[in-house]
């Protein structure tokens, strides 16, 4: 079989397990909120969820898979040596997704991946094969490349953080007349923000995969333009709900708990603030962590209520596990690039 063949195929199951470990490692920020709030059983939440994420990626465009599939710049590179510098990128975004799961810390796939590409890329080919637009910007004023997911993914927890606070006010303000027995309506109210969170988090995640699936067949001569093919939306879709479906529950408590204690409103607010930021972000093309725009939509909503009873110290420590993401999956994949180096020497 041709080598070139073979990479393909490996480069597309990794790609299909990465974004099962986006979605076992993102299904607590979808039902956190949910379950938290008893809106749901978890078995409702999951089939509920795993539903709306299915038809998230099929309906929500792909905007954001052209911005990932085209911050890295590969073109003019042998392709045996294009795919293997994307497997060790995607390697290192899963190892560190696993990692962060098994600590119970929510962290940003996002992040994850950009910094996994983005360190396999530059150790073995250099700097300039990553698209940063810092010349698109300072000529232009466009965002395009790292510069735009960057600012995407540093944005969207501040627009999380300041809409929770301002919508929970508004929802405080509207409901302050009302019985306790409105929280039954809140509860049943959560089937439809948690689908449309799911429908969101699909849209933008799955997306994610889309355009390195696109990328790995363009560099592998099997397209000819970078389109996105029905059968890549389909194949990323399905993993990403199955990865939903098994779910990384590990996070749950520190989501649905240990920043703030979640009642219905509080749920409720959350799951609007965050589906309305990441599908506005899917629509511009910007790629978002799910786990930022969450967690910091419960920091706001907390902070908006009471604010000494927001447990920033958790907040604190997932902040610190933010920051490092980046360069700690960059440091795992270009570890993953020399160990595949050094085979290569060792059996030649």
């Amino acid at each position: 079989m041709d080598a070139i063949l073979i990479l393909v195929i490996v480069a597309v199951l990794i790609v299909l397990l990465f974004d099962y470990t986006n979605g076992f490692h993102d299904a607590a920020n979808i039902v956190a909120t949910v379950i938290a709030s008893r809106a749901m059983t978890p078995v409702q939440a999951v089939l509920i969820v795993g539903f709306f994420e299915f038809l998230g990626p099929l309906l929500g465009g792909t905007a954001v898979a052209n911005t990932i599939g085209k911050f890295i710049t590969l073109g003019d590179l042998e392709a045996t040596v294009s795919l293997t510098i994307i497997l060790c990128g995607l390697a290192g975004a899963i190892v560190w997704n696993l990692l962060t799961w098994w600590r119970g810390v929510p962290s940003s796939s996002s992040h994850a991946l950009v910094g996994g590409l983005a360190g396999a890329v530059v150790v073995a080919v250099g700097a300039d094969h990553v698209a940063w637009g810092f010349g698109e910007l300072f000529q232009n004023g466009h965002f395009t490349g790292i510069t735009k997911v960057l600012l995407a993914l540093v944005l969207s927890p501040l627009v999380g953080f300041w809409a929770g606070f301002f919508l929970h006010r508004l929802m405080l303000f509207l409901l302050r007349g009302a019985k306790p027995t409105i929280n039954r309506n809140l509860r049943r109210a959560q089937f439809f923000t948690a689908a449309g969170l799911a429908f969101s988090h699909g849209a933008n995640d799955a997306q994610k995969s889309m355009g390195i699936l696109t990328l790995v067949l363009l560099l592998g001569g099997f397209i000819h333009e970078f389109v996105v093919p029905f059968w890549v939306m389909l194949a990323c879709s399905t993993s990403i709900t199955l990865g939903i479906m098994s779910g990384g529950w590990r996070i749950v408590r520190t989501l649905g708990f240990a920043i703030y204690k979640v009642r219905p409103l509080h749920a409720l607010d959350s799951q609007l603030t965050s589906a309305g930021v990441i599908f506005a972000a899917s629509l511009i093309g910007a790629p978002v962590s799910t786990t930022h725009v969450v967690a910091t939509s419960i920091m706001g909503i907390g902070a908006s209520e009471r604010p000494k009873a927001v447990r920033w110290a958790k907040a604190e420590e997932i902040s610190v596990t933010w920051l490092i993401t980046i360069p700690g999956a960059a440091m795992v994949a270009v570890a993953c690039y020399f160990l595949v180096q050094l085979t290569i020497i060792t059996i030649g």
